[in-house]
């Protein structure tokens, strides 16, 4: 399987989680003999979009490109990123804006409905955060995974997704953090 993942936490300084998460899925990855490619969102950098114009016909920076083309490649894109402010960090979603443009990810119907274009990939969404997860998920309501999920990824064709939400992280014992690592592994070998 092609499978793309995605580093989404904002600081490219060694010794975060997320980064280590996408560290132990891609040894997984290559341990089941998937092919793996990686973006790394906080070595990118792009201009946020400010119009729609920008977002329907603006120019598309190279960084940009490159990660559509890995994106078109992939079979299975793995999205890792710390919860901030109860949703994605400010410069994943301006990753995500920049690539999921009109003509690559999706295009308007005769109808005037959008069709997605980037179907027959699946997706799984690893968010970490402070909070236990259970707080995130049943009390409020995993609001922003749900919007990121239906209104971003199945809008623009991917389907599975599945998701894996680590919470506590902050206080997290060297145990705990070494069971979440053999989780990404055998996730990362069995290409979910």
């Amino acid at each position: 399987m092609k499978i793309v993942i995605i580093d989404g936490h904002p600081d490219a300084a060694k010794g975060r989680l997320c980064h280590a998460l996408a560290d132990a899925y891609q040894q997984g990855a290559e341990a089941g003999e998937h092919e793996v490619r990686r973006i790394a969102v906080a070595d990118l950098d792009f201009p946020l979009l400010r119009s729609a114009q920008d977002f329907t016909s603006g120019m598309v920076p190279t960084v940009i490109d490159e990660a559509q083309k890995t994106i078109r490649w992939a079979e299975h894109v793995v999205v890792v990123y710390p919860l901030w402010l109860g949703t994605l960090p400010a410069v994943l979603k301006g990753f995500f804006e920049q690539v999921l443009r009109p003509g690559f990810a999706f295009h308007a119907s005769a109808k005037g409905w959008p069709e997605p274009k980037l179907k027959g990939r699946s997706a799984r969404i690893i968010v970490t955060m402070g909070m236990p997860a259970f707080a995130y998920r049943w009390f409020y309501g995993a609001h922003s995974l749900k919007s990121f999920e239906r209104n971003i990824l199945k809008f623009v064709g991917f389907g599975p997704i599945r998701e894996t939400l680590l919470g506590n992280v902050a206080g997290a014992t060297e145990k705990k953090r070494e069971k979440w690592m053999r989780e990404m592994r055998r996730l990362g070998e069995r290409g979910r």
